[in-house]
């Protein structure tokens, strides 16, 4: 469904992104990790139009979509969940997920789309017309995937959803990843609770510096010992 060919990207002089290559099936869970810095949500803002790359090409279905603009992409079938949350505290719960459909024309799917929100995020139809900067933080990330939600994706681009969030509320967050993959939804997600995302994923690439330097199933990574060592506190 997503295919990353040779794609580089610098900032500056700085090379954050060094020929990387990998692909996205139809209705997987394909997981990012690798440590801070990586180049993991550079990886993300490039596949989603807010970087430019400086060589490679990104394919959605076979079509070269390198060149397009975000919004294009929108339209196209990929949101993203940004780091950080990125709603929009001084509006309401259900102006924030009005936004997410903000390039659709469909009215009458957008009502039901927001029913179905709802319906994943039963806390979100109670805070409809709160002001999202009053959510706690699983609230909020709540929020953000109910965003991205309401523009129809067909590939969901997820950027650490579980930051900040107790425990309780990381399994809480990754069940429901799980459930919106299992409704049709492909999801690439990066993630620095390496533990969590493999046991989800089909599939799974480690980025180092910039580079793909292991892939394979979500399994096979997580029985590495490498990756344990690395990324699971293995001995």
């Amino acid at each position: 469904m997503l295919e990353i060919n040779g794609l580089n990207v610098h900032y500056g002089v700085i090379h954050a992104l060094k020929n990387i290559s990998l692909k996205v099936n139809q209705g997987e869970i394909v997981t990012l990790i690798g440590a801070n810095g990586a180049g993991k949500t550079s990886t993300l803002r490039t596949i989603s139009g807010l970087i430019k790359p400086t060589s490679g090409e990104i394919l959605l279905e076979g079509e070269d979509i390198t060149n397009l603009s975000a919004p294009q992409r929108v339209k196209l079938g990929i949101s993203q969940v940004p780091e950080g949350r990125r709603i929009f505290p001084e509006m309401t719960v259900l102006e924030n997920l009005e936004l997410g459909a903000f390039l659709r024309k469909d009215t009458n799917n957008i009502k039901k789309d927001l029913e179905n929100v709802y319906g994943r995020f039963p806390i979100l139809n109670d805070r409809k017309r709160q002001t999202a900067g009053t959510l706690s933080g699983g609230e909020q990330q709540m929020l953000a995937m109910g965003r991205a939600l309401m523009s129809r994706p067909r590939i969901l681009l997820l950027d650490e959803p579980s930051m900040g969030l107790a425990p309780l509320l990381v399994r809480e967050i990754f069940a429901i990843i799980k459930d919106i993959n299992e409704a049709g939804t492909t999801i690439l997600l990066v993630e620095q609770n390496a533990s969590m995302a493999l046991s989800i994923a089909d599939r799974a690439y480690v980025l180092e510096t910039g580079s793909i330097v292991m892939h394979g199933t979500g399994a096979e990574l997580a029985q590495s010992n490498e990756i344990q060592k690395a990324y699971l506190g293995g001995e």
